[in-house]
């Protein structure tokens, strides 16, 4: 056997992955659509198609084909989804827009948890660097709580961006046939 046993050893401890399937974790999940009724092909849990879209849209990776190919080569995809699941395109590109709004509040949240916990440091266009610890720091880089306000209003903006990059790579995909 090639690869660890546990996938978790598959990646460094410090890789973004696993932030991103903590922060997905501990996110509500009752506002996302999922099939009751048990009919139709088997349903992926909400947590790891939350994840999958959050570390492809922080990846840069938007086209949910794209994805799709990705679950099979890409490591931390592979982590993300158990190493046997590999949702199929239209799979993702409907639990992203049955869940569009429940997505884009989670996705927000793993956001600002990140900033808050250092994980990530650059969003985007956006540099934030916003504890407040009593220190030698200078006041200039501290961000008082009406600036925290315009950070997440910028992150709700660019995870908006973000789905809507996604959107414009699937539409392509369909125009191509």
């Amino acid at each position: 056997m090639l690869f660890p046993v546990d996938m978790r050893d598959w990646l460094p401890e410090d890789h973004l992955v696993h932030f991103i399937v903590d922060a997905a974790g501990m996110m509500e999940m009752s506002a996302f659509k999922v099939n009751k009724r048990g009919t139709g092909s088997e349903q992926y849990p909400p947590r790891m198609m939350l994840a999958l879209l959050v570390y492809c849209y922080v990846t840069g990776r938007f086209g949910s084909r794209t994805i799709e190919a990705q679950t099979y080569t890409d490591v931390a995809l592979r982590y993300i989804c158990g190493g046997e699941a590999h949702p199929d395109h239209s799979v993702i590109c409907t639990f992203r827009k049955e869940n569009k709004e429940a997505f884009e509040q989670a996705f927000t949240k793993i956001l600002v948890l990140g900033v808050q916990t250092e994980k990530l440091k650059k969003i985007g266009g956006i540099s934030v660097d916003g504890c407040k610890v009593k220190a030698n720091a200078s006041k200039h880089k501290a961000v008082s709580y009406k600036r925290a306000g315009e950070i997440i209003q910028k992150m709700e903006a660019e995870v908006q961006e973000l789905i809507r990059l996604a959107e414009e790579e699937d539409g392509k995909a369909l125009r191509q046939g």
